[in-house]
């Protein structure tokens, strides 16, 4: 049984997290960490690390890059893995977290949907097959409160794409003002509105033709169950950077 602490877990997606390991036979959540306690929760909620007292051989956190220092500081002493969830990391934090992969074992990704991660391979294949003869575009929309642009997400597709072209592909966050001939780059443009939980359509455009890979996220369920799913591969691993191509090599 693996034990897991929740980062977060008053906000929605530690809830998410909350209310699957309830019903899972392999994990079990033993208690949270968060200034606000939600009502009724079935575990423990301490306000920061430093007062944390149960064992845990996994954390993992949907809170802030705020609480990065602390989540990492807290593996290393007590040996549990990290499942960072969060986005948003500065230069900073993804130093601090590359640092800290060779004491832990830290599961990061900019998207724990297993789906997503199956476009992002299928858009690097698809970007080697068709190679300069396609344009490509990335569209992603979000929920009106979605602090961050582009996403994490597409990012992380963006890069699967240009890793078929070497890095050489530059990338160009929207169009405004951008007159004349496409020239060699990915375009990426965000769209914020409403409640939309995640959507990433992949565009390669050719002459005469179109091919559009895409996702679409229903709820934030799918990214809690993902974190869940990363805390039970990652549980025991050794000192070491892990994402959610390293699950899915395990399916």
């Amino acid at each position: 049984m693996v034990n897991v602490l929740i980062c977060g877990i008053g906000g929605k997606m530690g809830q998410n997290v909350l209310a699957l390991l309830q019903d899972d036979k392999d994990a079990r959540a033993v208690g949270g960490v968060d200034v606000h306690e939600p009502a009724l929760c079935p575990v423990p909620v301490f306000p920061s690390f430093d007062a944390v007292d149960v064992q845990a051989d996994v954390v993992i956190d949907f809170s802030s890059p705020a609480l990065l220092g602390d989540i990492l500081a807290y593996c290393e002493k007590t040996g549990a893995a990290a499942v960072l969830a969060t986005t948003g990391y500065s230069p900073d934090d993804l130093a601090a977290i590359e640092e800290a992969s060779k004491k832990i074992a830290v599961f990061k990704t900019a998207n724990f949907s297993v789906g997503v991660n199956l476009l992002v391979k299928l858009v690097n294949e698809a970007a080697a097959f068709l190679g300069e003869k396609f344009d490509v575009e990335i569209v992603e929309k979000h929920h009106r409160l979605k602090v961050d642009a582009p996403s994490g997400t597409a990012l992380m597709l963006a890069d699967s794409v240009n890793k078929a072209f070497d890095g050489k592909k530059e990338y160009l966050y929207g169009r405004a003002g951008i007159v004349g001939k496409r020239g060699s780059e990915i375009g990426l443009h965000a769209v914020r509105g409403g409640t939309i939980v995640g959507e990433h359509d992949v565009l390669f455009c050719g002459e005469d033709e179109e091919i559009t890979l895409s996702h679409r996220a229903a709820s934030k369920r799918v990214f809690a169950a993902g974190a869940v799913r990363a805390a039970k591969f990652v549980a025991g691993m050794p000192a070491g950077k892990y994402d959610m191509s390293d699950v899915l090599k395990s399916l």
